[in-house]
């Protein structure tokens, strides 16, 4: 009896933590254009991100603020995913080939164990990783990213530009970033 108990408490949890992932950024991801999982919002209607802090797998702790004024590309990750793994290399691909203009990409581990993560990243990207076990980050979004594997693109105001909530590859993702990245900063500062 306890097991049940036990079972639906989980379950409910589950349904409620859904819930509030898809109905979060209802209203703003209506204002944004949809095109094959792709969200992109023109730039006088993104919401800012939201504080993205904590501690990195490899230890150590990270605060977004520190890359205002950068593109960030946020790629939300399990070492339980297998198009996570499909898609690790073209992400750090991406970063490579767009560091330089003013990119850094932030990886955001899920509902994982930490072995389990430093062991799937290990030799594959050169970015850092929150680890967010409960995935309360991707739950601050207005525009949830509430697949797995996701990615979120911040513009150098620190606002959400593009939202994918699939799988990407470097021919799909590296046109975005340069996009984004050519865009010029809001010129109050505003962020």
């Amino acid at each position: 009896m306890p097991a049940r108990r036990w079972i639906a408490g989980l379950l409910a949890a589950v349904t409620a933590t859904a819930a509030l992932a898809g109905c979060s950024g209802d209203s703003q991801e209506r204002r944004c254009a949809t095109t094959d999982g792709v969200i992109e919002c023109a730039p006088d209607e993104r919401s800012a991100a939201p504080k993205l802090a904590g501690e990195l797998l490899t230890g150590g702790s990270y605060d977004i603020a520190k890359d205002l004024g950068q593109v960030v590309v946020v790629n939300f990750w399990g070492s339980w995913c297998p198009p996570c793994r499909a898609e690790a290399d073209d992400l750090e691909a991406t970063y490579q080939a767009t560091k330089g203009s003013g990119v850094t990409f932030l990886g955001i581990n899920v509902q994982d164990n930490r072995d389990k993560a430093l062991a799937f990243e290990e030799g594959r990207v050169t970015y850092p990783s929150l680890f967010d076990p409960p995935s309360r980050l991707a739950l601050a979004f207005d525009i949830a990213p509430n697949t797995i594997p996701a990615t979120v693109i911040l513009d150098r105001d620190g606002r959400v530009a593009v939202v994918i909530r699939s799988a990407v590859t470097q021919d799909r993702l590296q046109p975005i970033v340069e996009r984004i990245a050519a865009e010029k900063p809001a010129p109050d500062g505003s962020r």
